[in-house]
């Protein structure tokens, strides 16, 4: 596993619940801060086998990302299951739910 993978997964794992993260937070927190698509790309790789809690990984817009419509039907239910409120739009209000890790 490489640097970068080792830091993404540390930090999804690091998202309490009832808070999400943006991927491009995740990336730039990660040490590479254009690389939004590769922490898609790990997510989709290795969500299972990390346990990863994939659910509380939003868009930069707060909104749910996952085309499949069952999928994010699973996001949607695990994110109000912790707490997460969603606004009329669909879209989770950042400011309020959005995770930031303390700096190393």
């Amino acid at each position: 596993m490489t640097p970068f993978t080792q830091n993404v997964v540390s930090i999804i794992t690091s998202i309490p619940e009832g808070r999400v993260m943006t991927y491009g937070q995740i990336a730039a927190h990660a040490g590479s801060p254009r690389a939004a698509r590769q922490v898609v790309r790990i997510l989709h790789s290795m969500s299972r086998k990390e346990r990863l809690p994939w659910h509380r990984v939003v868009n930069a817009k707060g909104e749910i990302a996952i085309p499949d419509e069952h999928s994010r039907l699973i996001q949607e239910t695990e994110l109000i299951s912790e707490g997460v409120e969603f606004k009329l739009d669909g879209t989770i209000d950042l400011e309020i739910f959005g995770y930031q890790p303390e700096p190393e």
